[in-house]
């Protein structure tokens, strides 16, 4: 389905960041004292916790949360719709119930407390030596029991999870029985599970709409959810006929009631304008029944994530639709989760799109950076962190960016299966200058387009390198880079202003060096392993036994090996000049971890828990 409407004229008056920064922190620190003197029974406002996630796929437990960067720390809310005995709450590495960072809520059966507990890698439960949780209230009303608490984002105990930009994945366990300590708790006998957020949302103003401001709702026409746990369903849309140019101004999720934890992520795709018509197509993206067509619908206009909310286009520039050489044809993709394999739900999810025509002064843009597309750059199997880095060159940029260069507002990082870091850093003269993205909890299952902190400006001559970082211990044959899940990418979409021709600048390894290494391999291999130029580099890949030679031998070749530079216009054709066999950029000074910044240590705290008064519990 798609809908528009003319929305109505935003008469919102303009408040400095700074000011509404203040203002809001004053307002949440008033709030969060009164709520937890005086409660009483009735409901947080929803505005005071602007961010909100189910955290189990039925609903019970839903987290709503409001970050300070003044006071470097975030605020939880918990809601808890059936509260039996407890439950865990946390944050690990990888959703893991090991090594993993935990506030805690038990009862004996008689009396409840709250605590800060860490786990070892055998799942055993400590009271952590550091309550770093800290317990702001906890109150009943008609909808279940609400627990709040604050966590800093850095504690400096060792013990403690580190909140950093990026991924953070979110573990709960329901307690269904009394327990009388918190040792007593059985970690592999929980229900429980996992769900990733963004924790550290950007505090960017919302930008002033214009009055001219139409909406387009692009949603699944009242689909049924498959009853199995992960489905992409795909649903073509079109544009009404000799739709004019139009910018995006912003988009959001629009959530049919009751799917707020089946509906993962949804992303709007426009299709290439190479050809005049798509067929219609309501169904799995992966079934037979699909049009091969669809595959040319990549270019992506909107995407969202569980937790997100609305993505805006800087004020001075939004995204082109519509037009000339633009296609009429959009492909909805949505990723339904449904681990309790519910029947029979129905579903109009998708994304509203708020566009106008007034243009902008510039048209936003997405830039590939990252790794080519190609099975040159591989991973060996039984790999922890291998690392492989993507070059956009200083040559590509001096050529192909305005002398006033772009400025990058937004990012999407991907990989496939294997990938478990992504970082983009800018480098100018050969110095690191800043990140432009980077997530160290990376999953390829959490991928949505990030507003960032901050604005980065890039110039012709500087250079955006892309590293990834792949876990490779769960296979037993080389993983090649491709299109095919099992395959790996490095890439992060830019999102910038001003468009330019610069669609796609990448790299990989040239192939030259590449044959030369499967060459040594053979020289020193004592089995007769086929390293022919007729068989694939995929096939070459996977006959070498990886041994710790042959490893140590990639890693070093990846990191001295000339390069082959992709810098693409975006017909695919590369800008005019020499890009086989460049040298790799040679970068002399390297950024510096950020240190920690620890709050001020309130006193020695006793390694005890907070008694609550939640009179008896019971299961429900």
């Amino acid at each position: 389905r798609m809908q528009s409407s003319r929305s109505k004229p935003c008469s919102c008056p303009s408040l400095k960041l700074r000011e509404v920064a203040s203002m809001y922190f004053t307002l949440v620190a008033a709030f969060l004292v009164i709520l937890v003197v005086a409660l009483q029974g009735s409901a947080p406002r929803q505005s005071d916790f602007p961010y909100k996630v189910p955290l189990d796929p039925q609903g019970l437990l839903e987290l709503s949360w409001n970050v300070s960067y003044p006071e470097q720390a975030v605020n939880f809310q918990l809601l808890i719709k059936e509260l039996h005995f407890g439950l865990l709450f946390g944050m690990s590495d990888r959703g893991e119930f090991e090594n993993a960072d935990l506030a805690v809520l038990w009862s004996d059966g008689h009396n409840s407390y709250f605590g800060d507990a860490w786990s070892d890698a055998k799942g055993q439960l400590h009271m952590d030596s550091q309550q770093d949780y800290q317990l702001l209230g906890a109150r009943r009303a008609p909808e279940g029991l609400y627990l709040l608490f604050r966590r800093a984002f850095s504690t400096c105990d060792p013990k403690d999870y580190l909140i950093e930009d990026g991924t953070v994945h979110l573990i709960y366990g329901i307690l269904e029985k009394p327990v009388h300590s918190l040792q007593a708790i059985n970690v592999s006998a929980l229900h429980g599970g996992l769900q990733r957020v963004q924790l550290l949302k950007p505090n960017i103003s919302v930008p002033q709409l214009p009055r001219d401001m139409q909406t387009m709702e692009i949603t699944a026409p009242d689909v049924v959810i498959p009853s199995q746990e992960t489905t992409y369903w795909c649903y073509m849309a079109e544009l009404p006929e000799g739709f004019p140019k139009h910018h995006i101004i912003m988009y959001e999720p629009v959530v049919t009631a009751g799917n707020e934890a089946l509906v993962h992520h949804m992303e709007v795709f426009q299709c290439a304008a190479d050809f005049d018509s798509f067929p219609h197509y309501n169904g799995p993206c992966d079934s037979k029944m699909k049009p091969e067509r669809l595959n040319y619908c990549r270019h992506v206009l909107a995407a969202w994530a569980m937790g997100a909310q609305a993505f805006y286009y800087p004020e001075e520039a939004g995204l082109a639709f519509g037009g000339p050489g633009s296609s009429r044809y959009l492909r909805l993709e949505i990723h339904y989760h449904n681990p309790l394999v519910f029947k029979g739900r129905r579903d109009s999810s998708g994304i509203r799109l708020y566009y106008t025509a007034t243009l902008r002064p510039y048209d936003a843009g997405i830039m590939e950076l990252g790794l080519v597309y190609t099975p040159v750059m591989a991973i060996p199997p039984g790999e922890d962190s291998f690392i492989l880095t993507g070059y956009c060159t200083d040559k590509c940029t001096q050529l192909a960016l305005p002398s006033a260069g772009i400025r990058i507002f937004a990012s999407q990082l991907h990989t496939h299966l294997a990938g478990r870091k992504v970082v983009t850093v800018l480098a100018r003269h050969g110095r690191e200058r800043q990140v432009v993205n980077a997530d160290s909890h990376y999953s390829p299952h959490f991928q949505e387009i990030r507003m960032l902190k901050e604005v980065v400006s890039v110039f012709p001559g500087d250079e955006l390198i892309t590293t990834c970082t792949y876990n490779t211990e769960d296979r037993s044959r080389a993983t090649v880079g491709g299109f095919g899940i099992l395959e790996e990418m490095c890439v992060n979409y830019v999102h910038y202003y001003p468009q330019t021709q610069l669609e796609l600048c990448k790299s990989a390894v040239d192939p030259g060096y590449l044959h030369r290494y499967f060459n040594l391999v053979n020289r020193f291999n004592d089995e007769e392993v086929c390293m022919c130029p007729q068989v694939s580099v995929p096939q070459q890949f996977y006959s070498i036994p990886w041994n710790t030679f042959n490893r140590d031998v990639l890693k070093s070749l990846y990191g001295f090996a000339p390069i082959s530079v992709h810098c693409n216009k975006s017909s695919a054709v590369r800008f005019p000049g020499q890009w086989e066999k460049q040298p790799l950029p040679s970068i002399t000074e390297r950024l510096r971890e950020p240190s920690p910044r620890c709050p001020p240590s309130p006193g020695a705290q006793p390694a005890a828990p907070v008694p609550l008064h939640l009179g008896q519990l019971r299961r429900d």
